[in-house]
Order: C-alpha cells, then sequence, then structure tokens
C-alpha cells in the first residue's frame, strides 16, 4: 500500500511523491550540486504543493551547522553616510535572493576594518561561512584573511581574483574589462587615453583594469603615457581631485577610463568646470554600472559586472566549502554599457 502524506508533510512524503530517497531530498533541498537540477525543481515543486518547510533545528543538530551566513559590508569612502560602496548594495539582492533559495538565513553586519569582527565571527559560531564585501587598502586587509585561514574559517571576499590572495575570492574579469573599455575608447578615435584609480596593489582591482588598458593600447601600436595616471580610491570627491590634477599637468589627452563609477562622476564635474565637453573634447568610461551612471549628463559608459550571478557565486563558494565540494568558477564575464559619455 502507498504511503500517504501525513498531515504535517515530511521530507519523506516528497522523496515518495518524487520517488527518490528520503536523503536525496534533504540533500536538494539544501541546494546541493550532488542532485541533478531536473530531480532538484521536482523535488521543490512538491515541497511547494505540500506546503513543506525545512526544520532548521533538527537539521542544525544533525549537522553542527547554523544554516546561517554572514555577509559583512566594511567601511567605504562614500558621498553620504551610508559608508557603503553602492556597487556593493546593489550586489546585496543577489545574494538575500540566492541564500532564500538554498533555505540559508542571512545576517548582515557593517563592520570597521580596524574591528575584530573576525575574532566575534570565528570563535562565536554565530554562521557556517562569511561573505565580505569591501575592504580599502588590501595590504591592510591581508592580515586579517591570513587570520581567518588560519583558524579554519569558511569565508569568500569579493575583489581581485589571484592564487596568490589569502582564501576564496568571487571577482570580475578586470583584466579584460580594461582591455574592453581600451578597445572600445581605440574604436572611437581616442589616442590619449587617462587612467584615474590606484593602480598599485593596496588596490588590485584597479590595478587590473589599469593593465587591461594599457594592452589595449599597446596592441593598437601605440605607448601609453604612465604619466596619464592619477591615483584615485573609489569616491566622486577623490575622483573629482583626480581630474584637476590630471588637468594640472597640462599634457594631452581625448579620454579618461576611471577605476569606478564614482571617480568618473567625479571626474565629470572637473571637467565641466574647466569648460570641456563629454563626449566632444573628452570621452569617459567608468567601472561598476551603478545606478547613478545612467542618470549622469551625458549618460556614463561603463562596464556593467554580473550582479546577478556574483551573489550566487560569493554563496555557492562558501557553501562548497562547508559541504566539502568543488567551488564554481572565481572569475565572471563583464560587458561594456556604451552610453553618451563616449559618444554611444
Amino acid at each position: 500500500m502507498g504511503r500517504r502524506p501525513s498531515n504535517k508533510p515530511t521530507s519523506f512524503d516528497i522523496a515518495y511523491l518524487a520517488g527518490v530517497s528520503q536523503p536525496t531530498v534533504s540533500r536538494a533541498l539544501r541546494g546541493s550540486k550532488s542532485v541533478s537540477l531536473a530531480t532538484r525543481q521536482k523535488i521543490e515543486a512538491i515541497a511547494r504543493q505540500l506546503g513543506y518547510t525545512v526544520d532548521k533545528n533538527a537539521s542544525s543538530l544533525r549537522s553542527q551547522r547554523s544554516n546561517t551566513l554572514a555577509l559583512l559590508f566594511f567601511e567605504d569612502p562614500t558621498p553620504d553616510e551610508s559608508g557603503i560602496n553602492p556597487f556593493f548594495l546593489a550586489m546585496l539582492g543577489s545574494i538575500t535572493r540566492h541564500c532564500a533559495a538554498r533555505g540559508l538565513d542571512l545576517l548582515i553586519s557593517f563592520q570597521r576594518l580596524d574591528d575584530d569582527w573576525h575574532k566575534r565571527y570565528q570563535d562565536s559560531h554565530r554562521a557556517d561561512g562569511l561573505i565580505l564585501l569591501g575592504y580599502g587598502d588590501y595590504t591592510l586587509y591581508e592580515n586579517r584573511l591570513r587570520q581567518l585561514v588560519r583558524s579554519g574559517t569558511h569565508f569568500v571576499r569579493w575583489g581581485a581574483v589571484d592564487p596568490a590572495t589569502m582564501g576564496s575570492t568571487v571577482g570580475s574579469d578586470n583584466f579584460g574589462a580594461g582591455r574592453l573599455a581600451g578597445e572600445h575608447l581605440l574604436a572611437r578615435g581616442r589616442r590619449k587615453i587617462a587612467f584615474l584609480g590606484q593602480a598599485d596593489s593596496h588596490y588590485p582591482e584597479f590595478k587590473n583594469r589599469y593593465e587591461g588598458l594599457v594592452r589595449a593600447v599597446e596592441t593598437a601600436g601605440l605607448q601609453h603615457d604612465p604619466d596619464l595616471v592619477v591615483p584615485a580610491i573609489s569616491s566622486e570627491d577623490q575622483g573629482y581631485t583626480a581630474a584637476r590634477q590630471l588637468l594640472a599637468k597640462g599634457k594631452p589627452f581625448d579620454a579618461i577610463f576611471a577605476g569606478s563609477d564614482l571617480i568618473a562622476i567625479g571626474a565629470m564635474r572637473a571637467l565641466a568646470e574647466a569648460g570641456l565637453s563629454i563626449p566632444g573634447d573628452i570621452a569617459l568610461v567608468g567601472f561598476d554600472d551603478i545606478p547613478a551612471a545612467s542618470l549622469t549628463s551625458p549618460p556614463l559608459t561603463t562596464v556593467m559586472q554580473d550582479m546577478r550571478h556574483a551573489g550566487e557565486a560569493l554563496v555557492e563558494t562558501v557553501m562548497a566549502q562547508v559541504e566539502d565540494r568543488q567551488p564554481p568558477s572565481p572569475v565572471l564575464p563583464t560587458r561594456l554599457v556604451v552610453r553618451g559619455s563616449t559618444g554611444g
């Protein structure tokens, strides 16, 4: 005689209706990649039909896991008082959606880099793993990552993907994106391209974007002038100051590739004050495609990072550590969004 679902549905009821074992149901509802997509979708549909919810307390007792991840934002210079880069706020939605799809709770916390956040989370077992967003100067941040690695903490950070960095990192193809931006400006007839951003080991993502730009210029048979590089971190004020410093050098340039949209937006203000038109006199490309990028005058051509898959990759990378399985690829592709600042 077939099994009849009880008043309160269980994973055994789902297993019977799906024609699979109960452990397969458990793995599927945890989002395990060991279960095929078709089977996982079938099990999830039956679970929704029955109104089944995971008993997180029982699951946690069995697995010694909290079924919780902690998302830690680190203080960044911003035009408002939030201290959170708008690029990371845009990423928040994809992280929360993927955690919800996996049945995971998400703790969200704002941290200062000089706080002892690493001790609070690694010692208290409040979360199975950490997702770290924002860090400023990487050379100051690296020691904290080393401590997390030594303690065996499951964590992943968003940043420049480099085998030499501490722990797991998910990030965009910054070199390829810089090359893409350079090729676009060259195709627009620009030959003297400036770079605004901290292009050194302190800010490796900016460094990789700059290196991609240089490769595009050199591939075109031109020579990039390093004197057209002005350091700036990701804020409008820094972009404004950097653009003014670039103008004060008196060296000719006909395009700017900014390390972030915030830098580009600040540079726009400096160029306007100098009586230069965009894109007539200076073509301008940013990076991140934050919401404000489409609202500038003219709208900003920029490099879009894959936000939807970024959140998924961050969650899956840290959960791969928790579940002892292979993580997804850490490098995500980028796409150029052409708007008016380059004559699009």
